[in-house]
């Protein structure tokens, strides 16, 4: 039988991972800022990866342009949600994808929050370039899409959001 986790510990889990990812996802926006120049693209390896430093007043996938100000409050009720939910979270996997998301959540929101040209319309820093006409993104974005692409083949899969039983 699995060991019950306590609700304040699942939290605390929860907070303790999406801190350190925002932190992470801070510090390589920062080392972006200081070392590219802006629009300039460095091949990493070859045409598969480079470098390119943009700042981005959309959502995901360059969606909404302009309207930065909504996607820091949905970012901010996102944030909210994930981390007052964290206690229903039954299983470590769960908690795991829970901090993830908090994490990827929370590493754009302190750009929006932070960034020019001011609180609540801060442009994103995105500084990683894959081909075919992917959008560039940051270690934020990748911690989101990643997390939202498991749950949905989990719940594809039948698993229920949180791990808990089936009703």
């Amino acid at each position: 039988m699995a060991r019950r986790i306590p609700s304040s510990a699942k939290f605390a889990f929860v907070v303790a991972m999406a801190s350190v990812i925002a932190l992470v996802d801070q510090l390589t926006k920062e080392a972006a800022i200081s070392s590219l120049t802006p629009y300039v693209r460095v091949p990493v390896l070859g045409d598969v990866l480079g470098w390119y430093l943009t700042f981005n007043d959309s959502a995901a996938f360059s969606l909404g342009f302009g309207i930065t100000w909504i996607f820091t409050l949905i970012s901010s009720a996102a944030l909210l949600f994930v981390l007052a939910r964290a206690h229903t979270m039954q299983t470590l996997t769960w908690l795991i994808m829970a901090g993830c998301l908090a994490g990827g959540v929370l590493g754009n929101l302190i750009d929006r929050l932070t960034r020019a040209p001011g609180f609540g319309s801060g442009m994103v820093v995105d500084f990683i370039q894959i081909p075919f006409g992917f959008p560039i993104f940051n270690v934020a974005d990748c911690f989101i899409s990643l997390t939202m692409v498991t749950v949905a083949v989990r719940v594809a899969m039948g698993d229920k959001v949180g791990g808990g039983a089936h009703a």
